[in-house]
C-alpha cells in the first residue's frame, strides 16, 4: 500500500472519498446534521436509530409510529443536506428492528449497519431493485462466517462489508467483561481473524467483502495502522462527538472535554451487556445500588430485563443527549479523555489526513 494515501473503500457500487465511517451513535447523538456533514467531507455519515423518535410528541404513547416517522424525517433531512453516502445504524436488539429496517429501505438509504446481535434475517427486508447495502457489525471471524453462510443459503446474498468492532468502543460492547482487557481480543487480532475468513469467502464466492475496523480508532495514524494490517476502512465514533455538527447538546460534548482517564468506566447495562461510559453522579448512584424509578411504556430493547433493571437505559441516554446529565450519562469510547476541543467536521477530516502521514504519533492536543 502507498502510505501517502488512504486505501479506497468500495462497498458494492459505493466509493467514499475517504475510507472513514462515522459510527451511528444513540440516543440521537448522530442524526441528519452530523451524518450529512461527514458525507459532505467524503466519509460515510451514519444516523443512529435507537429511540430516534424521542422528540416526537407521541413518543411515549405511540413508540413504534413515532420512531418510524422520525427516521423518515432524519433520512430526508440528511439527503437535502448532502449528495454523499449516508447510512443508518440499526441494532438487532431493538424491539422495532424490522420497522426501522423497512423504513430505511423505503427511504432508499445507502447502507444499513447492524450489530448488537447477529442480523441473520436482514436480507429478508430487501425489495426488488433495492440498492441499499447491508453491513453487519461483528467481533469475530466466526460471526462473519455464520452470517455469510446463512445469508447465502437462505437469501443468496452476501454481506456488502463487515464492521469489526473491538472492546475499546463506546456504548454497549459485544464482549464478556473479562474479555475487554484480554490481549486476545485486541482489535488488531479481531481484524486479522475476520480478514482470514473474508479471504476464504472471496475464494468460495468470488466476492471481495471489505473489512472495516472499529473501536478505539482515534487518529490518522490509527487508520494507517489498521490499513497496514489489511483493513479496508475504519469506523470512528468518539472523535465525531467532539464536532460542532454533532447533534448532541453542548453539555453532552462538555462531558467528553472534561473526561479524565479515571472517568471512563465499564457499566452493567440493563440490556445485559457491558457498556463503556463517562462516570458521573448518576452512574455512581447506580453502582452504589440505588434505583432510578421509571415506567417502561415500550420495551425498546428486547434483551432488557424491565422488572430487575435499576434504571431505564433509554431514558438515561435521552436525558444525556439533552444535557440533563444528572438524570443520565454519556456513552464514550476508551479514547474520550484525549479530546479537549470541539472542532468542525471539515477540520477533523483535514486533521486525520495530516495525522495519517505522520511518522511519529501526534501530540495529545486533540481535537486539534
Amino acid at each position: 500500500m502507498n502510505l501517502t494515501s488512504m486505501k479506497e473503500l468500495k462497498i458494492g457500487d459505493l466509493t467514499p472519498r475517504f475510507p472513514i465511517i462515522q459510527g451511528g451513535m444513540g440516543v440521537n447523538i448522530s442524526l441528519s446534521r452530523l451524518a450529512a456533514a461527514v458525507a459532505n467531507e467524503g466519509g460515510i455519515g451514519v444516523i443512529g436509530t435507537a429511540s430516534i423518535g424521542m422528540d416526537e410528541p407521541d413518543f411515549y404513547s405511540n413508540f413504534l409510529e413515532a420512531n418510524i416517522r422520525a427516521l423518515r424525517k432524519e433520512i430526508r433531512k440528511a439527503k437535502k443536506l448532502t449528495q454523499g453516502i449516508l447510512g443508518v445504524n440499526i441494532m438487532v436488539a431493538m424491539s422495532n428492528f424490522g420497522d426501522l429496517v423497512r423504513t430505511s429501505i423505503e427511504e432508499k438509504i445507502d447502507i444499513i449497519f447492524s450489530g448488537a446481535g447477529l442480523p441473520l434475517d436482514l436480507p429478508e427486508y430487501l425489495t426488488e431493485g433495492c440498492k441499499t447495502k447491508l453491513v453487519p457489525i461483528i467481533s469475530s471471524g466466526r460471526a462473519a462466517r455464520l452470517i455469510a453462510k446463512v445469508w447465502k443459503e437462505k437469501y443468496n446474498y452476501l454481506p456488502d462489508a463487515f464492521v469489526v468492532e473491538g472492546p475499546k468502543a463506546g456504548g454497549h460492547l459485544g464482549f464478556k467483561l473479562e474479555q475487554l482487557d484480554d490481549p486476545k481480543f485486541a482489535l488488531e487480532n479481531l481484524v486479522a481473524d475476520v480478514i482470514t475468513e473474508t479471504a476464504k469467502m472471496e475464494l468460495e464466492y468470488d466476492k471481495k467483502i471489505p473489512v472495516i475496523a472499529a473501536g478505539g480508532i482515534f487518529t490518522g495514524q490509527d487508520i494507517r495502522k489498521m490499513m497496514e494490517l489489511g483493513a479496508d476502512g475504519v469506523q470512528m465514533g468518539t472523535r465525531f462527538v467532539a464536532t460542532e455538527e454533532c447533534d448532541a447538546s453542548d453539555l453532552f460534548k462538555k462531558a467528553f472535554l472534561d473526561a479524565k482517564e479515571e472517568d471512563i468506566v465499564i457499566i452493567k447495562s440493563p440490556v445485559g451487556m457491558p457498556g463503556r461510559a463517562i462516570k458521573n453522579p448518576f452512574i455512581e448512584d447506580v453502582m452504589a445500588g440505588k434505583k432510578k424509578p421509571f415506567s417502561c411504556p415500550y420495551h425498546c430493547i428486547s434483551t432488557c430485563d424491565i422488572e430487575k433493571a435499576p434504571y431505564c437505559i433509554c431514558l438515561a441516554l435521552m436525558n444525556a443527549k439533552e444535557g440533563k446529565l444528572s438524570k443520565g450519562f454519556a456513552f464514550a469510547g476508551a479514547n474520550a479523555p484525549r479530546v479537549n476541543k470541539i472542532i468542525t467536521v471539515k477540520e477533523l477530516f483535514r486533521t486525520l489526513e495530516q495525522e495519517f502521514l505522520l511518522e511519529t504519533p501526534p501530540a495529545e492536543d486533540l481535537n486539534h
